[in-house]
């Protein structure tokens, strides 16, 4: 097994944010908005967010500026795009340019209902060809690298049989990067969450992606739950991608500079975290949002630390109350014994205590 070092100094494919190790907060519907991208961000720099997948119809007739816009410390962000048209998925990608994305995904991986009444997301993998012609047409269309987000698999599909020929299909078509979720999808009676953990992880299958695939970025996704875990796959893999282990306990995002991207290490401002998440909700609320809209992502933090089922409390229920002030973010700090630690594992843990 590689250490560190080696994949900090190793060559890897693909124009910048690529080029380099990547670690990538996933697209999540529902929880990767603005609010939560500008959260991450304090915690981390380097790490790539994505925005929650937006479908092109929806940016070629609906609110362009509510949809796409976003604030500039977000950077380096990522448009996910979810659909199967060539010519709206460019007419999209040209509308995207024009808020400096620094690039754009589609979505070729998520399972849900919603998304595959669409004819989009997982179920593509049924249809190849048709990923490629709108790799292809992106790819004309746009200034910044295209990349795809895709399963090995979809229900009785062999991975080891259609992968290859997939990825091969995505590197013909000129993507930058492909980011393979290490699961099959499950079309039907399998909810989300439920494909998220009942299909078994083939992680040697993406390995072998990588290994015969040298010429372009090729990062994992899937069941990774901390960086010692991401570490160990930057051992073959390009990038590590996380999920819902980054949201609950984002307090693991603090390390991914220093461990994957090989900064410094710094112990956390905290109190500038605590003051500038303030004055984010203060501008939030005095353009018509509220303040459970900025502190529903928070509630993550300090998984481990005492006192943080109270913080939970303060940024979940009395956030919703009418009214409420940003300062109920300093009180939900307060509440924590920040200086303690984790009681168990550290940011980078799988688990915590009972608080």
């Amino acid at each position: 097994m590689m250490t560190e070092p080696d994949f900090l100094t190793r060559a890897i494919p693909g124009p910048a944010p690529y080029g380099r190790s990547v670690f990538a907060v996933a697209p999540m519907i529902d929880w990767t908005d603005r609010h939560c991208r500008f959260f991450h961000r304090q915690l981390s720099a380097k790490a790539l967010l994505y925005t929650e997948m937006v479908v092109a119809d929806a940016i070629i007739h609906g609110p362009r500026e509510k949809l796409l816009s976003f604030n500039d410390a977000e950077h380096p962000l990522a448009l996910q795009l979810g659909g199967s048209d060539p010519q709206k998925l460019v007419e999209a990608v040209k509308i995207a340019s024009d808020f400096g994305y620094d690039e754009i995904n589609l979505n070729v991986g998520c399972p849900s209902d919603r998304v595959q009444s669409g004819t989009f997301g997982a179920c593509l993998m049924q249809t190849p060809d048709v990923v490629e012609a709108c790799v292809l047409a992106m790819k004309k269309a746009a200034t910044v690298p295209v990349t795809v987000k895709c399963r090995i698999g979809v229900d009785e599909q062999e991975p080891a049989e259609v992968l290859p020929d997939f990825l091969a299909r995505m590197i013909g078509a000129g993507a930058d990067a492909v980011w393979i979720h290490a699961r099959k999808a499950w079309l039907k009676g399998l909810s989300p969450k439920e494909n998220r953990e009942i299909p078994p992880l083939d992680y040697e299958l993406v390995y072998r992606m990588k290994r015969e695939n040298p010429d372009i970025f090729v990062g994992i996704n899937g069941g990774i739950t901390d960086l010692d875990q991401a570490v160990q796959h930057l051992a073959v893999m390009d990038g590590v991608m996380l999920g819902r282990a980054s949201y609950h306990n984002a307090t693991l995002l603090t390390e991914a500079d220093q461990r994957i991207y090989g900064e410094a290490a710094k112990p956390v401002d905290w109190d500038a975290v605590r003051d500038v998440m303030i004055g984010y909700a203060e501008r939030v609320i005095a353009s018509g949002g509220r303040l459970n809209h900025v502190t529903r992502h928070m509630v993550g933090l300090f998984q481990g630390y005492a006192g943080a089922r109270r913080y939970r409390q303060i940024l979940s229920s009395e956030a919703t109350k009418p009214g409420v002030s940003p300062e109920l973010i300093a009180e939900a700090f307060a509440a924590v014994d920040i200086a303690g630690g984790p009681k168990t594992q550290g940011a980078s843990g799988t688990s915590a205590a009972a608080e």
